[in-house]
């Protein structure tokens, strides 16, 4: 409660954002706080880092890699890992802010109940390696997998793995500048403790370490120094469960041997791998064996350090190895070990002495001493020239550089190199994009860079016939050359139908012409067709077909003519047209018009000698009326005359007199 009271900063806001609560646990890298993010409302895991990793001339070097590994952490996605939400600096303090998650954690579970049944080690086992699987697809080692990692919901004991990136950033910058690597000694690796290596089956080594500990209730390998259960781990095999719990199945002796195996080539591959061993081994036992569960008594003691008590922050020195302990790490704390251990030095125990020991040990006293100054100073020395400091040099800058020159400029630093080509937008071909590792940055003497070419960009050929193609075709025949479809305004067209592509250009302007390239992935500039413009329709009634044409004309518009009788409109006149005048056409539209052809006529018949009545009713039949003028009284009935003679053209409506006797 006290550390809780008098730690600086809680109630502090840091970065005018998340308000410390209270302090959750304290490490060798890092202390963990509870802290309400007050721009979001909501409460947050706050890893603040300790300063003194951002000191001397290393601290640069791991606050920037530190930012590295949370970039990529914050982009894991998966239901078993924590969540990472954000990462920054405010002055001196260099944060991580993560899910925060309500339950206890994998140390405190086995400490409360000994050891964990077979089913249960394995479940809590394949959820780590599922959410391991899905940091390793992604090229995320996560180097510090140990029960304090391991998370338990306590809403529906559900497992989340935390932590990524922090014990990360910080051993690859010592390793480089101290010749040492930091991790949690009791799942160190063998390849991590001797030479710095690691990669997915770094954490596959380290679950097989957890799997025997959730099933036995205790670590494979323990000391009363760190450097002890080190040399054990780079020396002897992790030894099968069933020696200590002897009613487990050779099944899960050899599920944990091969996770465990010192040789990295004889584990699985990765998390995912390895997961896939768990289930088949998992789907051979039988429930009554996964339901038991070794009998360990319950206890919390810790295996290196007796008198670590809550927030505690002990230092013990070893040789060259410190050691820290905590609440949160106290069955093995983050240790820092110098690189190369191997089998190259021994730890050895005084042994009981007699009544006249004193006296021995002051006669042995000097040469000893002597002994071991000069021993330390050779093994300093070989340590520094093949491990420490002189054994790296700097990379030279050659970004940018020809590849000739680069490759002079490697080599000329002792360097061996390895040739890789990419795409680059604007490093021309043939020169330098990169190095890995990166110009200034340290690598041993003897290392190896990696050095990629440009290729230049990225170019592919535009396909050809796109002006005149539907929009749907040309989109597709630019997704297939790998090219985007972007639009410009469209524009009307007398010619190129409503829809088709009317003008390609690239998005500098440069129109799109048979062997056009452009960069793989850019956009192809697609101007589609309105259709015609539209225009106002000029109305040409009462003028002729000609005069017509010739108006209509100057607006793209065509005469479409039909003839009709007119009594009003003289022939060759136009009567109406379709559209009328005023209306909207579009350039290329016909304007249909009647033109008139005069008045109807009908040839005259021949009426004489013909009745009236009958006469009347041809005449009516030809749209003629017929008027009766009667001669002696008309008594007879016969048409004697008639006004019209026969045969003459007379206008439809128009009377006819007829003489009748």
């Amino acid at each position: 409660m006290g550390a809780t009271v008098t730690d600086p900063l809680v109630g502090r806001l840091v970065d005018g954002r998340y308000e410390v609560v209270s302090r959750i646990a304290r490490g060798g890298m890092a202390t963990v706080y509870l802290a309400v993010d007050r721009r979001l409302d909501r409460e947050v895991a706050l890893k603040v880092m300790h300063p003194h990793l951002a000191e001397g001339a290393s601290g640069s070097a791991f606050v920037a890699r530190f930012r590295r590994e949370a970039r990529t952490a914050a982009r894991l996605t998966h239901p078993g890992l924590v969540g990472v939400y954000d990462q920054g600096v405010d002055g001196d303090t260099s944060y991580l802010t993560m899910e925060y998650v309500s339950g206890t954690n994998l140390r405190r579970r086995i400490a409360e109940q000994g050891s964990l049944t077979v089913r249960e080690s394995l479940r809590v086992l394949e959820s780590v390696l599922d959410a391991l699987a899905a940091a390793h697809r992604a090229g995320l080692v996560h180097r510090d997998v140990k029960p304090e990692n391991v998370l338990l919901m306590s809403e529906d004991d559900r497992v989340r793995l935390g932590d990524f990136g922090l014990a990360r950033a910080v051993s690859e910058v010592t390793s480089t500048t101290t010749g040492t690597v930091l991790g949690t000694v009791a799942y160190l690796a063998p390849e991590l403790v001797t030479h710095g290596a690691n990669d997915a089956r770094t954490d596959v080594y380290a679950c097989g370490v957890l799997l025997f500990e959730m099933l036995t209730g205790r670590q494979p390998f323990t000391g009363e120094t760190p450097i002890q259960v080190a040399f054990q781990h780079v020396n002897a095999d992790v030894p099968a469960p069933s020696s200590l719990v002897d009613w487990l199945p050779s099944e899960v002796d050899e599920l944990v041997g091969a996770l465990a195996a010192r040789d990295p080539d004889d584990r699985p591959v990765d998390a995912t791998a390895a997961c896939q061993l768990l289930r088949r081994t998992r789907a051979g036992l039988d429930d009554a064996t996964l339901d038991r569960r070794a009998d360990v008594a319950p206890t919390a003691a810790p295996l290196l350090s007796p008198s670590a008590h809550e927030d505690d922050d002990l230092t013990t020195a070893t040789g060259a190895v410190t050691t820290r302990f905590d609440v949160s790490d106290r069955a093995g704390g983050t240790v820092a070990l110098p690189l190369g251990l191997g089998g190259a030095a021994t730890v050895t125990s005084p042994g009981p002495g007699g009544d006249d020991a004193p006296a021995r040990r002051r006669r042995w006293l000097w040469p000893v001493v002597v002994a071991g100054v000069l021993a330390l100073l050779g093994v300093g020395s070989w340590w520094y020239l093949e491990h420490g400091p002189g054994a790296y040099t700097e990379v030279p800058v050659v970004d940018g550089a020809a590849e000739a020159a680069a490759v002079s400029a490697l080599e000329g630093a002792g360097l061996r190199h390895e040739r890789a080509e990419a795409f680059h937008d604007t490093v021309p071909a043939g020169s330098v994009v990169s190095t890995d590792p990166a110009g200034g940055d340290p690598v041993r003497k003897d290392g190896s860079v990696t050095y990629t070419v440009s290729k230049g960009v990225d170019l592919v050929d535009v396909p050809d016939g796109l002006v005149g193609a539907e929009q749907a075709a040309a989109e597709a025949a630019l997704e297939g050359a790998e090219l985007a479809a972007e639009y410009g305004d469209p524009e009307h067209s007398d010619d190129v139908p409503r829809g088709s592509v009317l003008r390609a250009t690239l998005p500098d302007g440069t129109p799109v012409e048979a062997g056009t390239r452009a960069k793989r992935g850019s956009g192809v500039v697609l101007v589609l067709s309105d259709g015609p413009a539209p225009v106002t329709v000029t109305s040409v009634v009462g003028i002729t077909v000609e005069a017509a044409t010739e108006q209509l004309a100057a607006d793209a518009l065509t005469v479409e003519p039909t003839e009709a009788f007119s009594d009003t409109v003289p022939a060759g006149q136009i009567i109406e047209q379709v559209p009328p005048g005023g209306a909207t056409a579009h350039r290329g539209d016909s304007v249909r018009v009647t033109v008139s052809k005069g008045p109807e006529t009908v040839a005259m018949p021949d009426l004489t000698g013909k009745q009236f009545d009958a006469a009347q009713k041809d005449l009516e039949a030809l749209g003629l009326t017929a008027r009766r003028e009667n001669v002696l009284g008309g008594l007879f009935g016969t048409v004697r005359q008639q006004s019209v003679p026969a045969g003459e053209q007379v206008r439809k409506g128009t009377e006819i007199t007829l003489t009748v006797v």
